[in-house]
């Protein structure tokens, strides 16, 4: 790897920590930088970025623990349930990458990164409401739903590389937990996602561990930015902007 791509990853990398803890979406970045530009096969950049994003969760689940989102409403239980479930779909995820050709995963992951990117404009174009709100739903609905969603965000974080937040964040917020509530939860759920895939992707040598130093020391510095914009600045037009990145960036990846 050049000097100047190396450089390259780790801007990249900084800018996607603080999409992650300021509006949920951002590590997806890291996830595309690799498959676009770094000489790993399919396989590694799944499981370099899973492995950077354990570290990114366990600081961003302790910021966002001491500015006291998880004191709200259901957070702890719905980082629990999240958690718990997310992990079988992070395994099945991590085995069904290994057996999936080089040219289906891009396929896969151009489709994904283009519908975050257009619900994300999609929903603030329209100031789209929740249809329901967790709060209101009785507890053991309310667990089968979240552990649900938990579930689905692990089979995509172990298929594709990519930290829960990037989906969890805007499911929550559409069922009606509050913006920073969901970022929060999404932080403590990706820990979970990014052990377990990044554990099966290390049995089969698929995680460069000099490529997640690399990227993962700025996107650290990242998260701390990203938990002090999420706090200080509207994340209206941010999301905006990172939605309308995403819709550009996901046909891209198939040329």
């Amino acid at each position: 790897m050049s000097p100047e791509l190396a450089v390259l990853l780790a801007v990249i990398a900084l800018f996607a920590g603080v999409g992650i803890t300021a509006i949920g979406p951002g590590g997806v970045f890291v996830t595309v930088a690799l498959f676009a530009l770094a000489p790993l096969s399919t396989a590694e950049v799944a499981g370099t970025a899973s492995a950077t994003f354990v570290a990114t969760g366990l600081l961003g689940s302790a910021v966002y623990f001491q500015s006291g989102e998880f004191a709200q409403g259901h957070a702890r239980e719905m980082a629990i349930v999240l958690s718990a479930t997310s992990v079988l779909g992070a395994l099945a995820g991590s085995q069904l990458n290994l057996v999936l050709p080089e040219r289906v995963f891009g396929y896969l992951l151009s489709v994904f990164v283009t519908t975050i990117g257009a619900v994300i404009v999609y929903r603030e174009h329209v100031g789209l409401k929740p249809s329901n709100r967790l709060d209101s739903v009785p507890d053991r609905q309310r667990r089968v739903l979240i552990g649900g969603v938990g579930l689905g965000i692990g089979i995509l974080g172990g298929l594709l590389g990519v930290g829960g937040p990037v989906v969890a964040v805007p499911v929550l917020v559409v069922l009606g937990v509050p913006m920073l509530v969901a970022v929060a939860v999404a932080q403590v759920q990706s820990v979970f996602i990014s052990t377990f895939a990044t554990a099966g992707y290390a049995l089969s040598g698929a995680v460069s561990i000099p490529v997640a130093v690399l990227i993962g020391i700025p996107q650290l510095v990242g998260v701390l930015a990203g938990w002090k914009v999420a706090h200080l600045v509207d994340p209206h037009r941010l999301r905006i902007v990172l939605g309308a990145v995403l819709v550009t960036v996901g046909p891209l990846l198939l040329l």
